[in-house]
């Protein structure tokens, strides 16, 4: 399960880097990076940014209710005021009405 895990989360960066790479002619200022950390997110997460001296992290959301967000805590709220650098949040796409 471990393997299938980094395995999955190399694929994903991987796609990621390769759209953020393709960006880079136009962007040529900006340089992306990514980094695949492991134990608790916030504390991971936090010490990664730090580590890399990151200027700008960039996060998804899972947009979890309000009671769920109480009792799990949100990773993206803890790290946009413990991060040491700014912290884009991009939250899910809202579901399109069918009619």
């Amino acid at each position: 399960m471990r393997k299938a895990q980094e395995e999955n989360s190399r694929r994903i960066t991987a796609r990621a880097l390769q759209i953020c790479n393709a960006k880079q002619a136009r962007l040529p200022y900006v340089h992306a990076t990514v980094a695949v950390v492991e134990g608790d997110a916030k504390e991971a997460i936090c010490e990664a940014v730090e580590r890399m001296h990151a200027g700008l992290l960039v996060l998804g959301s899972r947009g979890l209710g309000k009671i769920k967000r109480a009792f799990l805590g949100s990773v993206s709220d803890y790290l946009t005021h413990h991060a040491t650098c700014p912290v884009l949040v991009v939250k899910p796409p809202k579901p399109h009405a069918t009619k």
